[in-house]
């Protein structure tokens, strides 16, 4: 799934030269967390919630001892006091902004989301913006795949091989030492572990399969398999 299949749009911007006021009001009365800036069409920035929160207005500005200011240097210092002080969204906006294209995958976003700690990725063609995606985003397209509660449950064989070839499938699951059997739709999982943690991932990786209405465990704690003795 690519990223112009999810995201949001059209996307309300504001222009570099609003008021900050304007930028705050627009994103409580649209309920949005972001506004990408604009100038002349073209985005130049992105302004967040996280940028109205060192303001000298609310005394949240940023207060270092003399002797730290020293260390952080005056450029610093200076985006700092410009941060807590700007009128102008395009004073307090972030100018570095990451963005991705429209043919994106939900992965690539996703990636982007976490290396740089950010919540919204713009998409940007051409240098115009044509959309942006959220967490919301993901979340709606996750609720969408996701299957739904009363799925008619399959044939019982089936949904047994299919768990057995998940677990066989990962490094932590073994399909020899884990027992399926399902019934109507139940399925029971039986057998060794060796670790507390492939409990609620065999649990898990039984939940997933389709037709699967429910996973009871009866998984045996073996203890660490290092510890384990081979006559």
């Amino acid at each position: 799934m690519q990223a112009q299949a999810i995201m949001t749009t059209p996307v309300i911007t504001i222009d570099g030269a609003a008021p900050i006021a304007d930028a705050a009001d627009l994103m409580l009365s649209r309920k949005i967390r972001c506004l990408p800036v604009t100038r002349d069409g073209a985005m130049v920035g992105i302004i967040t919630e996280g940028d109205f929160l060192r303001r000298q207005e609310l005394g949240t500005q940023r207060v270092r001892p003399r002797w730290l200011e020293f260390i952080v240097g005056p450029g610093k210092m200076a985006r700092e006091y410009v941060l807590a002080n700007g009128r102008r969204v395009d004073e307090v906006m972030t100018s570095d902004v990451v963005s991705a294209p429209p043919g994106a995958s939900l992965a690539e976003i996703v990636e982007l989301m976490t290396r740089h700690d950010i919540k919204n990725v713009p998409i940007v063609d051409a240098g115009t913006i044509v959309g942006i995606v959220t967490r919301t985003d993901l979340l709606r397209a996750l609720l969408r795949i996701l299957p739904q509660s009363g799925a008619t449950t399959g044939d019982d064989e089936l949904i047994r091989k299919d768990i057995l070839a998940e677990l066989e499938g990962q490094a932590w699951g073994d399909g020899t030492l884990i027992g399926v059997k399902v019934d109507k739709g139940v399925v029971e999982l039986s057998g060794a572990i060796f670790d507390e943690r492939q409990r609620k991932a065999a649990v898990v990786a039984a939940e997933n399969v389709k037709g699967v209405k429910e996973v009871k465990d009866s998984l045996f704690y073996a203890g660490p398999l290092s510890m384990v003795l081979v006559s």
